[in-house]
């Protein structure tokens, strides 16, 4: 058995905008969701840098017993689900009648776990610790907690796999429908913005300084960057076989068409070039497609000075002479971790359906390595129906995904 494996629907909760109308605007206009957080530099942080999105005021929705279990990334994951599920047409009462699976990117709960153990020092024991505290610190926070709110009943799992945990999420989705397993699949990933949860990345200097342009600091495949700005929210795909939703009578976006995966296994924090072109390599074959009909790669770069080198050299390795635009649109974004591999596949749907590739910002001199690749700075009107969307991870996790219109 393999079924065709379609997008149905799509929410989406960034620094970019709250709904798909103000992501695909801000995408166009090549707007940043990029600023200086004073808090930080209170801190001691070395820079102040990131993307921020509002926390939800979610009293309105959800019960006080259910907002106790959640943390701060679990509420953007219930904003873009919520929103996804109204796009694909899927109600309580459908939810209820089918086994609907869950596949979600998260790697970490930092805050609640840091919160926790304040607490415990501060009060000399463990009773003040709340009910929530064990189920907001748990990686697996964001499926316990969608799982529970939208009565889902399928695969409920936790996909923790670094920068490459949402790509993976639709991936594996991908395998369960093709396999039949599930008709249906929610899956994406999220990423909590909090300074807690990233104090460790500025500690090692992995964060551009560059705080007097804070929308001129995520430079992707430029010479001149010095380092990734922290990012994100939450995005939400939902994923169903061809004959599900044709029979629900479906919106269908789009198709999944090619999922490769690779391991470094090298060193667990600088990239390699063979595990990233072994990953596209595989997406492509298991796409079953020829690479001229590829349109546009939404590349992983980060704004690092070796992942985006790396990265650039698999991508000629893979692709050759073939002048194929490639933007990283973590140069208005930010890298929203957790969280990108999903909402690098929205933007990337949003720019298929609207015929326009958003430019790489701040794409100023090129070096020895992206030289080689097309790497337009500005938005360009260009048609495409197929795309390839890259996601890599610390440990060396590789994640590439081919989707096509429809």
């Amino acid at each position: 058995m393999s079924n065709r494996v379609v997008i149905t629907g799509m929410g989406i909760y960034s620094c970019l905008g709250r709904t798909l109308d103000e992501v695909r605007d801000s995408l166009y206009t090549g707007r940043s969701g990029i600023v200086l957080d004073p808090v930080r530099k209170e801190l001691g942080f070395r820079s102040g840098l990131t993307a921020m999105v509002e926390l939800p005021d979610l009293k309105k929705e959800l019960s006080r017993n259910q907002r106790v279990y959640m943390p701060e990334q679990a509420k953007y994951a219930y904003c873009a689900t919520r929103d996804a599920l109204a796009a694909a047409k899927v109600d309580s009462e459908w939810l209820d009648s089918h086994e609907v699976g869950l596949l979600y990117g998260n790697d970490s709960s930092a805050e609640p776990v840091y919160n926790a153990g304040r607490t415990i020092m501060e009060k000399n024991g463990t009773a003040m610790c709340g009910s929530g505290a064990i189920f907001q610190s748990m990686n697996s926070t964001v499926t316990m907690n969608l799982g529970c709110i939208f009565h889902l009943r399928g695969m409920n799992l936790t996909v923790s796999a670094a920068c490459a945990s949402g790509s993976h999420a639709i991936g594996l989705a991908t395998l369960l429908i093709r396999d039949g397993l599930q008709d249906m699949v929610v899956c994406g990933g999220a990423q909590e913005i909090n300074p807690i949860s990233v104090g460790s990345f500025d500690g090692i200097s992995a964060f551009s300084t560059r705080e007097d342009e804070p929308q001129k600091a995520s430079r992707p495949f430029d010479r001149d960057r010095d380092g990734l700005v922290p990012g994100g929210g939450a995005a939400t795909l939902i994923l169903e076989s061809y004959e599900s939703a044709v029979r629900r009578g479906a919106p269908i976006i789009a198709e999944v068409l090619g999922y490769g995966f690779s391991s470094n296994g090298d060193h667990i924090s600088s990239p390699n070039v063979q595990g990233p072109s072994r990953s596209l390599e595989m997406a492509i074959r298991n796409a079953g497609i020829d690479i001229a009909e590829i349109g546009y790669i939404n590349a992983h770069a980060t704004s690092t000075h070796v992942g985006d080198t790396n990265e650039a050299k698999a991508i000629f390795n893979v692709f050759g002479d073939r002048r194929i635009e490639v933007t990283s649109t973590k140069s208005q974004t930010g890298h929203e971790m957790w969280m990108a591999g999903a909402s690098e596949v929205i933007y990337s749907i949003l720019m298929m359906k609207n015929d326009f590739i958003a430019g790489n910002i701040n794409f100023e001199n090129p070096d020895e390595d992206s030289a080689r690749l097309l790497i337009p700075s500005f938005t360009i009107e260009k048609r495409f129906d197929t795309f390839l969307s890259n996601s890599f991870g610390f440990g060396g996790t590789n994640s590439t995904l081919i989707i096509r219109n429809l």
